[in-house]
């Protein structure tokens, strides 16, 4: 399955289904039948939680990488795409919408 969220402001942002369920359940909006839609209201919260979830994954990778350095071991390898790379262009996604005041959908 892949999630596609649309919105009349910006092109379309398409991602396979585990990614976008995992961004869709730090912004509050995963619903298992993959539809759902986000207003510009709510837009500031889920950019929020977004950032916060970047944010805790690059602390941790870096706390993980000092914990290995401490005990002399190598450093656990990083995911091949970090949560950074994969919310992005969802972010800059929703800033757009948010000016534009225009909802994003998916699964419609």
């Amino acid at each position: 399955m892949l999630y596609k969220f649309k919105s009349k402001a910006t092109g379309d942002l398409i991602m396979l289904e585990p990614n976008g369920r995992r961004i869709l359940q730090i912004i509050g909006k995963y619903s298992p039948d993959g539809k759902g839609i986000l207003l510009p209201e709510q837009m500031p919260a889920a950019i929020a939680a977004l950032q916060a979830a970047i944010a805790k994954e690059d602390a941790d990778r870096k706390a993980a990488q000092e914990d290995a350095h401490a005990r002399g071991e190598r450093a656990p390898e990083d995911e091949a795409v970090s949560l950074h790379q994969r919310a992005t262009p969802l972010i800059d996604m929703l800033r757009r919408c948010l000016q534009a005041n225009k909802e994003v959908v998916w699964g419609v």
